[in-house]
């Protein structure tokens, strides 16, 4: 895990390394500084030589003067080092969950990829540039200052060692407890970012059902398991000080009274004593240091297991080692193909599948909800690679394509497909970085979405909004499918993506795919009969198998699964835009 992670130390490693060099210098100028107190008094005030405290007092000036500098270099490089390291977590995250098939992606939430993005690598940055600092500060300034008390008085110092080694069990008990807080409280600020991302994404739906006081109990029970979590951990953590606390004045005043007697008896000098007590504060402030950082480590450890996670994950869908870069034409064979989500499941989601599709055919597929069809054509693109048997997209076996060549010849409109902020231009150009304003427009025409964004005040340069909020369902449904032509594919695949246009709609594009990509083979999943009738052929998928498949007039006479959603849809009459929605 820490391997992992410090992989994206990257180019501040120059950064993290002048850092704990800075501090160590500091701990020695802070170490030093008492030593000339000491001597200032010894040497100086109590002989009542002038020079010699002149001299101690400028040597103090110096190494305070140096001090300073090596404390706001260390903070400089410090700052620079845990921030570029967050940087770098980020981006390789990000880079790693592009590579994610969807298998890898069904594995993590998306608001729990949101929390270790934000959240997680947050801690992660604060921990680093407190173990840079103090991580290093503190124990060389204990050890150097421990060192220097044990020469001074040994029998004083071990006052020292002894409040150290009781701190330290003390402070071990406490992390103990607190850690198993902290690795709950993560999982619920996934269901606090969850619950909110939903509630933003559902607004019009949580207003049209007037749930707005259900979604406000929801969040607010989600924020108190956070709350009540936290304040368990803190409850924990919070004892650290009145420990630490009480040890700090224990010391002092037994330094105080043991040193006053070895004054009295001439064992110890008074500079020798103001020298310990420096050394007793810096010891012990440097342990409340020490135990700030095992508190931010305790909660990092949580967030590096989290990032690790995401960032160890192996994608399921990698590139072969020679792939096939061309891909010939579409036609698609389905080879005793069987598929599960998981390896485990018992009952798979297509069981044996065999199907032929020429190139350049209009394929339609039909069939109740859990029949499977997305996952069938899921793996024409190899969203998903399959359990059993084999899928072939223009003669080869899609997992010897190389992904990137694949995809650019499978266009997929997805059930649930994304626009993003942007003009309509940069949107449709997610199909074809390189496409003509022209190009993009007889896009447009041929997915109907010319009509209305023709009618827009800015046209092809009206901004979405993030997520398409600012058009309908159909609209959005359409500026996808015109997305998907620019790749001008071999092969199409519409995933129920025109359920939310009217039935004229749907006809005109489906004349426009038969009159402007004849060549390009067409796979349309549909829940009307009437989006798919005219197809040269229509698979029936019950319970993950192929039930039937044939023209429309075929299954109307041998299938009866298809015969019932027929007559469901149009109780026995034609339906009203039989003639392709003209009228």
């Amino acid at each position: 895990m820490v391997k992992t992670l410090l992989k994206q130390v990257k180019e501040f490693k120059k950064d993290s390394i002048l850092t704990p060099c800075f501090m160590i210098l500091e701990v020695l100028m802070e170490t030093l500084i008492p030593l000339l107190m000491g001597s200032i008094i010894n040497d100086g005030i109590e002989a009542g030589n002038m020079t010699h405290i002149y001299l101690m007092g400028g040597a103090m000036l110096v190494a305070a003067v140096v001090g300073l500098y090596a404390g706001a270099m260390g903070g400089k490089y410090g700052a620079r080092a845990s921030t570029g390291f967050a940087k770098n977590l980020r981006e390789a995250m990000f880079t790693r969950i592009q590579t994610f098939s969807f298998a890898n992606i069904d594995k993590f939430s998306t608001a729990g990829l949101v929390t270790r993005l934000t959240t997680d690598v947050s801690n992660l940055q604060n921990a680093y540039q407190m173990i840079l600092r103090m991580c290093i500060r503190a124990p060389f300034s204990l050890v150097i200052a421990m060192t220097a008390a044990f020469f001074v008085s040994p029998r004083i110092a071990s006052i020292y060692l002894v409040a150290v080694v009781i701190l330290g069990i003390i402070l071990g008990i406490i992390m103990k407890c607190a850690m198993k807080y902290f690795s709950h409280l993560f999982e619920k600020y996934d269901a606090l970012n969850e619950s909110t991302q939903e509630n933003v994404n559902a607004a019009r739906v949580v207003k049209a059902y007037v749930r707005e006081d259900y979604e406000i109990e929801k969040f607010k029970k989600a924020s108190g398991d956070v709350y009540d979590l936290g304040v368990k951990a803190e409850k924990m953590i919070i004892l650290n000080s009145p420990f630490m606390q009480a040890t700090v004045y224990t010391c002092i005043l037994l330094i105080s009274w043991i040193g006053a007697h070895m004054i009295v008896s001439s064992e110890l000098r008074l500079g020798d004593l103001s020298t310990l007590l420096a050394y007793c504060m810096n010891i012990l402030m440097n342990l409340m240091m020490l135990s700030m950082v095992f508190v931010m480590i305790t909660m990092s450890m949580a967030s590096a297991k989290r990032v690790s996670e995401v960032l160890n994950e192996e994608p399921t869908i990698t590139n072969p080692e020679n792939p096939v870069m061309n891909v010939a034409d579409g036609s698609i064979v389905f080879d005793h193909v069987t598929f599960r989500y998981n390896e485990h499941s018992e009952t798979p989601v297509l069981d044996d599948v065999n199907l032929k599709i020429a190139s350049g055919e209009t394929i339609g597929i039909i069939g109740g909800t859990g029949s499977s069809k997305t996952s069938l054509v899921n793996l024409v693109s190899r969203l998903y690679d399959v359990s059993k048997g084999t899928v072939r997209v223009g003669g080869q076996d899609v997992r010897s394509y190389d992904l990137e060549a694949l995809r650019n010849q499978v266009s997929v409109v997805l059930q649930k497909n994304e626009l993003f902020y942007g003009t309509i231009l940069d949107n449709l150009r997610w199909g074809d970085e390189n496409a003509t304003d022209e190009e993009c427009k007889r896009a447009c025409r041929m997915a109907c979405a010319d009509e209305f964004i023709e009618r827009m005040p800015q046209k092809y340069e009206t901004i979405i909004e993030q997520g398409g909020a600012n058009v309908s369902g159909g609209q959005k449904q359409r500026l996808c499918i015109a997305r998907a032509l620019l790749k001008k594919p071999k092969v199409l695949i519409l995933d129920d993506s025109t359920s939310a246009c009217d039935t004229a709609t749907d006809a005109k594009i489906r004349k426009a795919f038969a009159e402007e990509i004849p060549n390009t083979t067409k796979l349309i999943i549909a829940q009307r009969i009437a989006s798919v009738e005219h197809a040269d052929r229509i698979i029936v998928m019950n319970d993950g198998k192929v039930d039937g498949i044939g023209t429309h007039e075929e299954l109307l006479a041998n299938n009866a699964i298809y015969r019932e959603v027929y007559e469901a849809q149009t109780g026995g009459n034609r339906d009203f835009d039989e003639n392709g929605g003209e009228h």
